[in-house]
């Protein structure tokens, strides 16, 4: 179905206000709203999380009456929990909106590790919740659609809230908006500059999404084994706290932090208490393209994260920018040579490999290796 008639039946609903957080399985839906408003419009923004976008659908009715749309993967339901529950809730304030929900990991659907359990949890969540909920498959007729909106709008109408939960294919778009940014420097790039100043006994966390892929496939390429890294698959925004502790107890090893701008936005309140902490071995690596790239390529928000700024705010010692090869590998060595937390903004363009593959080994067998490595001794 085309996202265009969620919109429609959203418009006679009277939802006028859409926000959340970008997810492959909605780009359909997603790519609509970037054509129809950008993320300049007062009519969507692109939230920092989950939860977040909960709480501007709950201002938005206190202001206007009016139910609004909180698109999201089936993995931030976790963060809107808390708003669901102590907010929205009939119990609280009865506030409606209408959830718009990816289904990833949906059961007898093979996806990534990561999603399997949240995919088998999403229904009883809702339920839980006590969220009533009608799911939209790609072999949903439109009188299916037209009927089961209709229960949709009559929960939002007794001021519940209510969620549409979006099977793989089920929305499309007529629509193609053009993501991108001005920088040149590509992200895969930057990680294999990255991998090529690092020390033998260095850690890498990377985030969630695309660059995690990307230092998998760069090891191969070097005939590298993958001991090293962590590749944090799932749990968006949670990388840098894995690093700050793996850089605490282990103070021996320089720890790198490869985050992304989307992943570090999500959760922000890391930063000063990495400041605060100020590990001297660990360097934490913003890359920052101004998208959600690994979810669609829609915008992080309107002017995007400036992260080095923030990082200098709440206290890192030393804050360093590079665009290019030559300022990113000049920034790398004063990182590596100043011997205090660092945080490293790069800037990167949007786009990534056709071909780009997932890892091959499991997240299993990932821990298992970096664990072992840990307890070497660092010469």
């Amino acid at each position: 179905m085309d996202a265009q008639r969620l919109l429609s039946a959203c418009e006679g609903a009277g939802i006028d206000f859409f926000t959340g957080v970008p997810d492959s399985q909605l780009k359909g839906l997603c790519d609509s709203l970037y054509a129809l408003y950008g993320v300049h419009s007062p009519r969507h923004i692109v939230a920092a999380n989950e939860g977040n976008a909960v709480g501007l659908a709950a201002g938005h009715f206190l202001a206007t009456g009016r139910p609004a749309l909180c698109y999201m993967q089936n993995s931030g339901l976790g963060n809107a929990v808390n708003p669901l529950a102590s907010l929205m809730d009939a119990q609280v304030y009865q506030l409606p909106c209408l959830l718009v929900v990816g289904w990833r990991g949906e059961p007898g659907v093979h996806d990534e590790p990561q999603h399997v359990k949240q995919g088998q949890i999403t229904l009883s969540q809702l339920e839980i919740l006590g969220v009533p909920y009608r799911i939209l498959s790609k072999d949903t007729t439109e009188e299916q659609f037209a009927a089961d909106f209709s229960f949709l709008r009559e929960q939002l109408n007794q001021r519940q809230c209510a969620a549409l939960v979006v099977r793989k294919g089920a929305l499309t778009c007529s629509l193609k908006p053009a993501y991108g940014n001005e920088n040149t420097l590509t992200r895969e790039r930057a990680a294999e500059i990255m991998l090529n100043a690092m020390d033998a006994g260095d850690v890498v966390v990377s985030t969630t999404g695309k660059l995690s892929r990307e230092i998998f496939e760069l090891r191969e390429k070097r005939s590298e084994g993958h001991e090293r890294d962590f590749l944090t698959v799932g749990s968006m925004g949670h990388a840098s706290m894995i690093a700050l502790e793996i850089a605490l107890e282990k103070p021996n090893r320089r720890v790198w932090c490869l985050d992304g701008d989307g992943a570090a936005l999500m959760h922000l309140g890391a930063l000063p208490v990495i400041a605060q902490r100020k590990p001297a071995n660990l360097i934490h690596v913003v890359i920052n393209n101004a998208a959600h790239e690994t979810v669609g390529g829609m915008p992080v928000c309107e002017g995007g994260l400036c992260a080095a700024k923030v990082a200098s705010a709440v206290g890192y010692p030393r804050v360093l920018n590079a665009r290019d090869e030559a300022t990113l590998e000049a920034a790398l060595q004063e990182a590596k040579g100043a011997n205090q937390l660092t945080m490293l903004e790069v800037a990167c363009a949007v786009g990534a490999r056709a071909d780009l593959g997932r890892p091959t080994t499991t997240p299993i067998q990932n821990r298992d290796a970096l664990m072992a490595f840990l307890r070497e001794e660092k010469a």
